[in-house]
């Protein structure tokens, strides 16, 4: 199932969809020249592709990290790109001002994991008619998100898309569970696997978490063989020069061979 989103090409095909960009909005130079290789590599093999990035990170484990270039400053370089390139874009929002506010400049709002019980904030999120993207917390069963999405179909929205992205295991890890996909699969919703987030190592001693990136396809092959919607896959074109999530991100230069890989299996499945 493919979200029917504006501007989101190849939507009628048989592939999956690709939710891809880097962590969060560090210029707009870096945000454009990464949109530009990403959509090059998808036209290439028709997949439909949402662009992502954060206007800002609210969730950091410590309090000097880095969480944006200015809110007004960041969607509207989000805007642009997707403007520019005619692609939809997604952005994470962590409160209900903040959904009404981002849904001016972007075409999907995103619940973060730690949040994906929020009621006011799926509330808000649903009241902007936009595509709502809902992050299964860590700390959730699969069975638990269907009560999540009543929050936004609540408001008359039936645009809602769930994202698994790993369960806590122990205090510095996390694990997929596979089952949890055709378990969403079964409220009626685009269902994602975040490949990148999955891998992360968070409540590290150094107050940064840590990730396992050389298992990006790993975690991406195991999902398309069970038939996962779409893919969330966070990259930059240095991750170890990243301002967040470096340690878990995909680097660009490697995007293209993975997807191709990817294109092969799914089309094996059909």
């Amino acid at each position: 199932m493919i979200p029917q989103i504006p501007n989101l090409k190849f939507s009628d095909g048989n592939n999956f969809f690709l939710i891809a960009g880097p962590c969060v909005v560090e210029s707009e130079e870096l945000v454009t020249s990464t949109a530009k290789e990403i959509l090059r590599i998808t036209e290439s093999l028709q997949i439909p592709f949402i662009f992502k990035s954060s206007y800002r990170k609210a969730n950091r484990s410590r309090g000097d990290s880095f969480t944006g270039i200015g809110d007004n400053k960041a969607l509207t370089i989000l805007n642009k790109v997707g403007s520019d390139l005619g692609i939809p874009v997604i952005t994470d929002v962590h409160s209900a001002d903040e959904a009404l506010h981002a849904a001016d400049f972007v075409d999907v709002l995103q619940i973060p994991a730690f949040l994906s019980r929020q009621t006011d904030l799926l509330h808000a999120a649903g009241t902007t008619g936009k595509w709502i993207n809902i992050k299964k917390g860590q700390f959730l069963a699969p069975e638990q998100m269907q009560f999540a999405a009543e929050k936004v179909l609540e408001t008359g929205n039936k645009n809602v898309m769930l994202t698994e992205r790993g369960t806590t295991f122990g205090y510095q890890d996390l694990v997929v569970d596979f089952r949890g996909i055709p378990i969403m699969q079964q409220f009626g919703f685009p269902v994602v696997l975040d490949c990148t987030h999955s891998l992360q190592r968070p409540n590290q001693s150094s107050g940064v978490t840590g990730g396992m990136p050389q298992l990006i396809e790993t975690i991406a092959r195991a999902g398309i063989a069970v038939g996962v919607d779409g893919l969330f896959i966070e990259t930059h074109p240095e991750p170890s020069q990243a301002l967040s999530d470096g340690a878990n991100m995909l680097p660009l230069s490697q995007l293209e061979n993975l997807l191709k890989k990817l294109v092969k299996i799914r089309a094996a499945l059909n």
